[in-house]
């Protein structure tokens, strides 16, 4: 069972970064693709952004490309999410997932097994 720990969220003005952390607490972790996903109030949780186990290949949501970069660091079982020129629209709750099939993007939510608990990021206008 990995257990993903979520940190870094917080509250930013439009146009400002954050960089979110996830740390995973086994070392199978390298051989897993992870995804960072967002949940509006009252919106289903959506895919934003992947990276495979390589840390070679990354996939992203339309709306966020060229703005935030997602990187992994396997020798501290750690995948990032930086998040630049943030708009109000970013605003949800950001969790981080685990896939086991490590090479291979899903940008659906069933297709991962273990998830965090989520960091609020709030972008004021």
């Amino acid at each position: 069972q990995v257990q993903l720990v979520e940190s870094g969220g917080g509250l930013v003005q439009a146009g400002g970064s954050l960089r979110l952390s996830c740390a995973a607490s086994e070392r199978p972790f390298s051989s897993y693709a992870m995804g960072w996903f967002r949940q509006a109030p009252g919106k289903e949780r959506e895919f934003v952004a992947a990276i495979k186990w390589s840390a070679g290949s990354t996939y992203y949501e339309d709306r966020v490309k060229g703005r935030f970069t997602i990187s992994r660091d396997n020798a501290k079982n750690t995948v990032y999410l930086q998040m630049n020129s943030l708009k109000p629209e970013d605003t949800a709750v950001y969790y981080c997932a685990a896939n086991v099939f490590g090479d291979i993007f899903q940008t659906a939510p069933s297709q991962y097994a273990f998830w965090g608990q989520g960091t609020q990021v709030t972008v004021s206008s």
